[in-house]
């Protein structure tokens, strides 16, 4: 059952930067989504992502098996090879991905990402590495909108070192569009919530994504998110929700098959590895204690994502 979902959308360019992080607080606290306009992410390097993205996943599947994910959870994942969903009847979800990693370009030769042939796909690595470039900056935006919701210094995140070579993952997604009759009711990306802090998406303008934002309702209510031309849609990560004592909300999301091909592009925006998760002072008190232990970022997100993966 899906229904009617009217999220909030919010101006980058507004010059009123405190209604903007008012905004931004609601759309966290009430719904987890929400999108952004006038990003700065120029519309000709979206869709050069996308020409890019669509140009690996048409590659033969050998050649895409030649840069299988790593352990660093760099290159391509097949389909059925994740399942968000634990209890989803299905072996894995039908999508295919490729992940990119943070990249150090002071450092190349320890480079642990994965590439494909410069022959095969000559503008390949120069677009992905372009763009992650510009929506860690659109991220950075909305991280200081965040920090000012939450009655903090807007540079609050850059203080507390997350940003301070902050822990980046780019990934493509490739959602099929004819299903086989054994995958009636698969999804291409089963129920879950994002780990981390933001995750920014783009999308080509397909239906299929949903949220459903009362996870122990039942029957769950999913409902669609549409499509804003121009728009990027921002979801907050259980690491966020973790650090805002449950202030902020993560929420459900999943992906169902429309019977047409479907790409989108997610880049989580997540603090240093080595970044202290606490409790917020201005998200705790007395009558409202930390609910959750400190935690090392990675530790936390590395552990939700190798449990995963078969």
């Amino acid at each position: 059952m899906a229904g009617n979902l009217h999220l909030p959308v919010v101006d980058l360019a507004s010059p009123d930067l405190r209604a903007a992080a008012e905004s931004v607080r609601q759309a966290c606290v009430e719904h987890g989504f929400f999108y952004v306009t006038n990003h700065g992410v120029d519309r000709g390097l979206l869709q050069a992502v996308f020409a890019q993205s669509k140009g690996f996943f048409d590659l033969p599947m050998e050649e895409k098996m030649a840069l299988l994910r790593s352990a660093n959870h760099r290159g391509y994942t097949p389909p059925y090879a994740e399942k968000l969903d634990a209890s989803s009847q299905f072996v894995g979800d039908l999508k295919e991905s490729f992940y990119i990693g943070p990249i150090d370009d002071g450092d190349m030769h320890n480079d642990v990402n994965q590439w494909p042939s410069e022959e095969r796909l000559p503008s390949w690595k120069e677009t992905m590495k372009l763009y992650i470039a510009a929506i860690l900056d659109t991220g950075t935006r909305i991280l200081s909108l965040i920090a000012l919701g939450l009655d903090l210094d807007a540079d609050f995140f850059h203080k507390v070192g997350a940003l301070n070579c902050p822990s980046t993952f780019l990934r493509l997604l490739h959602y099929p569009g004819e299903v086989n009759e054994s995958d009636s009711g698969n999804y291409g990306a089963s129920a879950h919530s994002d780990y981390g802090v933001i995750t920014l998406l783009v999308t080509d303008g397909t239906p299929g994504l949903q949220i459903c934002r009362e996870k122990d309702r039942n029957p769950q209510l999913w409902e669609d998110v549409h499509h804003i031309d121009g728009a990027l849609i921002i979801n907050i990560g259980d690491l966020l929700e973790r650090w805002t004592n449950c202030v902020f909300r993560s929420t459900l999301h999943r992906v169902v098959a429309v019977g047409k091909e479907r790409y989108s592009v997610a880049f989580f925006l997540d603090p240093n590895p080595d970044t202290l998760v606490q409790c917020l002072e201005s998200c705790c008190s007395e009558a409202c204690p930390p609910r959750f232990p400190p935690i090392k970022s990675s530790d936390y997100i590395f552990g939700r994502i190798n449990s995963t993966y078969k």
